[in-house]
């Protein structure tokens, strides 16, 4: 959303809940009015059983005291609308001040952010609840910005190889082509064709995982053949760069959801195949102790930086932008959800350009 669309978005909302504001100044004002009259009416009426017990006659005290209840009752109500009027106005404004950055919020301007007075800044009430609010804007502000670079770079993702797709087609309908030729432009056209089915099913795998609650369909299997299997089928990416394989494991048995554990290690995998250089070592382990299994990747290349291993694990987030083509920011994410599902996480530790992915998950 526009700068302008968001000041206009703000300026508007106001005055379309002006009147509801005015309404809740009322109801406040007649609580605090009623609970003024109440607090009266038992002080004038002690009072006035006083006099009429201790001081008056009955005869005479009959007639002043009503004069004397008149008096009081209009001096109590004139003195606790006028006050009732004044009080309501400084209760009120810290909630103005939340109804104000909500919906600026609302409008699209993640920048906001509450701050109140400096008498109601150290309550610790009010200090929760501008903590909160401003933790929750500064999240929208940083999904937004993922959300516009995936959408970015996404987008840049399907066009390159759409557009590869359509050119090689073209040459291939003009005709006059060697065979080698029509076999290289076959070959483009199917790597690409690879490349978009591989996007959209990661997106579509991140999106099922989200919805996904609750562990299904947990069978008992041998997660060293996984693995393997998982490597087997990224040969071709890995043996293209000639790359240096480790793989530093026994059997070992699992119960879990087989599909799922799948995706974790074919990312995981693909995602150390991608920022390996050529003639570069990936290495894969497993260790097990009596509570819980760790499965690390682990590879050579480019250490990641440390302001990029907090937000590493976000979706649509990638820690170098310069090679946003290896991917599209979505496969840790699903690692991580996956993970989370087992019951178990994952962390990544990155120095001296070596890069290890750590997945845990309880052996019950």
């Amino acid at each position: 959303m526009s700068k302008a669309k968001i000041m206009q978005s703000a300026d508007t909302v106001p005055q379309q809940d002006r009147q509801y504001r005015a309404a809740l100044y009322v109801l406040f004002s007649t609580v605090v009015f009623c609970l003024f009259l109440t607090i009266m009416a038992v002080v004038v009426g002690a009072v006035v059983a006083l006099i009429h017990l201790n001081v008056l006659r009955v005869g005479t005290a009959h007639l002043d005291l009503r004069r004397l209840i008149l008096y009081i009752a209009l001096a109590s109500i004139i003195l606790g609308a006028l006050l009732s009027a004044i009080v309501s106005r400084y209760p009120l404004r810290p909630v103005y001040q939340v109804i104000e950055a909500v919906n600026r919020l609302s409008a699209g301007d993640f920048k906001t952010r509450l701050q109140f007075g400096k008498w109601l800044r150290h309550n610790p009430a009010m200090k929760e609840l501008s903590s909160s609010f401003n933790k929750m804007a500064e999240e929208l502000e940083n999904t937004e910005m993922l959300r516009s670079d995936f959408v970015n770079a996404f987008s840049h993702e399907f066009k390159t190889p759409i557009v590869s797709i359509a050119g090689f087609a073209a040459l291939l309908k003009r005709g006059n082509l060697t065979p080698a030729q029509q076999q290289e432009y076959l070959d483009a056209i199917e790597e690409e064709s690879l490349r978009l089915s591989a996007m959209a099913t990661n997106v579509l795998n991140l999106s099922k995982v989200e919805n996904q609650a609750i562990l299904r369909d947990v069978t008992t299997f041998n997660l060293s053949e996984q693995i393997r299997s998982c490597v087997l089928l990224l040969e071709n990416q890995w043996s293209k760069k000639h790359l240096e394989l480790n793989l530093d494991f026994d059997e070992y048995i699992i119960t879990a959801n087989e599909e799922l554990l799948k995706q974790v290690w074919i990312n995981l995998i693909d995602n150390a195949v991608k920022f390996t250089p050529a003639y570069g070592m990936m290495k894969i382990a497993i260790e097990q102790d009596e509570r819980q299994l760790s499965v690390s990747v682990t590879n050579t290349g480019s250490t990641i930086p440390p302001e990029s291993m907090e937000r590493i694990f976000q979706k649509f987030y990638q820690a170098d932008a310069s090679r946003a083509t290896a991917g599209n920011g979505v496969g840790l994410a699903i690692v991580k959800k996956v993970a989370e599902l087992h019951q178990g996480s994952v962390r990544v530790a990155s120095q001296q350009d070596i890069t290890t992915f750590t997945v845990t998950l309880p052996t019950a």
